[in-house]
């Protein structure tokens, strides 16, 4: 272990080292390059999928070489470039974040989740149609400073991790017993953070801050471009996005942009425009997509929900753009990325806990058992949460829909138990004793019409999605 340790930082030092000199990062990706290919494609194709395996490759792949596109432009910038190399880059050994899980590993006999998003507050400037978060200037709802921060220190002693994401709301307007979300950053300096925003609310300053911490980088919402930013997020956001990247860009902090597909910009979304507008022009470096969920005010724009044959096109356009070089993660077309479904509190997976301390097996999800404040009235910890009947019955679909037999995996083109298996997420998943997280899913979880609509939805998913499976990933593994 000692001698792996030694070799981990010896890596990490030529990284850094390399990092000022341009010919020796050229030399050191491609030397990284084959290694990812050896230890990703090669070995990764004897337990799992090839094909699987060879997109987790492209997107790795991808994703470094923008970073190394951005940094050579100066968008990122060396300290801030060093500084994250500091706190992200031991977890990428496998031996680095094995010490701190072997507790858990051994007392609960499972692997414990490898991440956490929290929503520390409701409270947004924004008020954007279809908000899985029901956010608005209104909302009230946000996490004592207390519980928050007994929430992150569990995740980093219990689950031994040392990456969070949180979301909201809008974070950046946490506030709770005089502290901040920057508080958070500074307490928790090994663990990495990324935190989606709107991006309204960041100054210089702030950016500053960011760049001067290291270990905490924004993930910025649009909807396409300017069009389609302004007409759900309100009119000349756009415009003051673009101006806080060149802030950001300024500064040297890498930024993500982070869009939620519908029917009004699918169109954009589908276009080469799009992808080289964010990735050449800005210079972002990573994106996510999301498709717009019917849940919290979405349940009331159900129609705006990209269709079966939408999803289809979007999933073979990111097939596309990956090959093109450009990381971007579609967070249901992607899910080879991560052998399915990552919520329940899976080992390399999370789950995620909202404003009022609810505990939900995913940000997609609105339905709890357990809800921290109680938890630990009784002297528990947000351990115990992963082993209600609802989060134990998730992992058990998990298991049995591919993570149990990676070599012959159902469909993971439809990877999510909520939006793509919803009758059995309906009848084996969810519990009687699961609640709500608002009105909206509680009326969702009445519905019947909700019901028929989302089953209806995933049968002509399926009808197009599983020969592509079948035939792209089954057949050609066996065919090797």
């Amino acid at each position: 272990m000692e001698l792996r340790k030694i070799k981990q930082n010896i890596y990490l030092y030529l990284i850094a080292k390399a990092l000022n000199h341009k010919i020796t990062r050229r030399l050191l990706f491609k030397q990284l390059d084959k290694k990812l290919y050896h230890s990703i494609v090669e070995e990764g194709s004897k337990t799992n999928l090839k094909m699987v395996q060879i997109k987790k490759y492209q997107w790795v792949r991808a994703l470094l070489k923008q970073l190394l596109k951005n940094y050579d432009k100066g968008y990122i910038s060396s300290s801030v470039a060093k500084k994250i190399l500091e706190t992200l880059g031991p977890n990428f050994f496998p031996e680095f974040l094995s010490k701190f899980r072997e507790p858990f590993i051994k007392k609960y006999k499972v692997d414990p989740p490898t991440f956490i998003v929290v929503s520390p507050t409701q409270k947004c400037n924004l008020k954007c149609t279809g908000c899985y978060a029901a956010s608005s200037p209104e909302s009230l709802e946000t996490l004592d400073f207390n519980v928050f921060d007994r929430i992150l220190k569990e995740n980093h002693d219990i689950f031994g991790s040392r990456f969070v994401t949180i979301s909201g709301g809008e974070p950046l307007l946490y506030q709770s017993q005089g502290k901040t979300l920057f508080d958070i950053f500074k307490k928790y300096n090994d663990t990495y953070f990324i935190f989606y925003t709107n991006g309204t609310l960041i100054t210089k300053k702030i950016a500053e801050k960011l760049a001067e911490l290291g270990n905490a980088s924004p993930q910025i919402s649009v909807e396409g471009l300017e069009k389609e930013t302004d007409e759900r997020r309100g009119k000349g956001i756009f415009k003051k996005i673009l101006k806080v990247i060149s802030i950001l860009r300024e500064v040297g902090l890498p930024f993500v942009i982070s869009v939620t597909a519908t029917k009004k910009n699918i169109k954009t979304l589908l276009s080469d425009k799009f992808y080289d507008f964010w990735f050449e022009k800005q210079g972002a470096s990573y994106m996510w997509n999301f498709q717009l969920m019917p849940i919290g005010r979405g349940k009331e724009v159900f129609q705006l929900m990209p269709s079966p044959k939408e999803r289809v096109k979007l999933y073979r356009k990111w097939e596309e753009v990956l090959e093109k070089g450009y990381p971007v993660a579609d967070f249901w077309n992607s899910g080879v990325l991560s052998d399915g479904c990552i919520a329940y509190g899976r080992g390399g997976g999370y789950f995620y806990i909202d404003w009022s301390g609810n505990i939900m097996p995913c940000v997609f999800i609105p339905y709890y058992v357990d809800n921290v404040y109680e938890l630990y009235k009784k002297g528990k910890t947000l351990a115990d949460a992963l082993f209600s009947e609802f989060f134990k019955r998730g992992r058990e679909w998990q298991k049995k829909y591919g993570l149990s037999h990676l070599k012959n995996p159902e469909n993971w083109l439809m990877p999510c138990s909520i939006r793509d298996n919803y009758q059995y997420f309906r009848e084996s998943i969810l519990t009687e004793n699961a609640k709500g997280e608002n009105e909206f899913a509680q009326e969702a979880k009445d519905s019947k019409e909700y019901f028929d609509a989302l089953v209806k939805y995933d049968k002509e998913l399926k009808s197009l999605t599983q020969s592509i499976w079948e035939k792209e990933y089954i057949k050609k593994d066996k065919s090797k």
